[in-house]
C-alpha cells in the first residue's frame, strides 16, 4: 500500500514506523501480561506531537487530515502493540477534533 501514498504520507508512515520500533514486542508483551495502560508509549507519542496530527495548526496541531491520522493509526496497529497500541491513542486523535472546530 505504500506505493499509493503521497510523498508527505510516506514520510508520516516512515516516521511512525521508526517511532513504534522503540516499543518492541517485549514492551507490548509486558503490557499484555500486567494489564497496565501503555503510559510510556502514549507519553512518547504525545511528546512527539503526533496526537495533534489532525488538529488545526491554530490549535497547536499539524493541520493534516483524517486520512493522515488513519495512516498513522494503521502504522501503529501494524507494530508489536497491534490494536491495543492504536486504541491507546485513537480517542486523543479523533475525539477532540469536533471540540476545536
Amino acid at each position: 500500500m505504500t506505493d499509493s501514498l503521497s510523498p508527505d504520507q510516506s514520510v508520516i508512515d516512515e516516521a511512525i514506523g521508526k517511532f513504534c520500533a522503540d516499543f518492541g514486542d517485549e514492551y507490548w508483551l509486558a503490557r499484555d501480561t500486567d494489564g497496565e495502560f501503555p503510559e510510556e508509549f502514549v507519553a512518547s507519542i504525545t511528546a512527539g506531537g503526533w496526537l495533534g496530527i489532525a488538529m488545526p495548526e491554530a490549535h497547536g496541531g499539524f493541520g493534516l487530515g483524517v486520512t493522515e491520522a488513519a495512516l498513522m493509526m494503521r502504522r501503529i496497529a501494524q507494530s508489536g502493540g497491534g490494536f491495543a497500541a492504536a486504541s491507546s491513542v485513537h480517542i486523543n486523535i479523533f475525539g477532540p477534533h469536533p471540540i476545536v472546530k
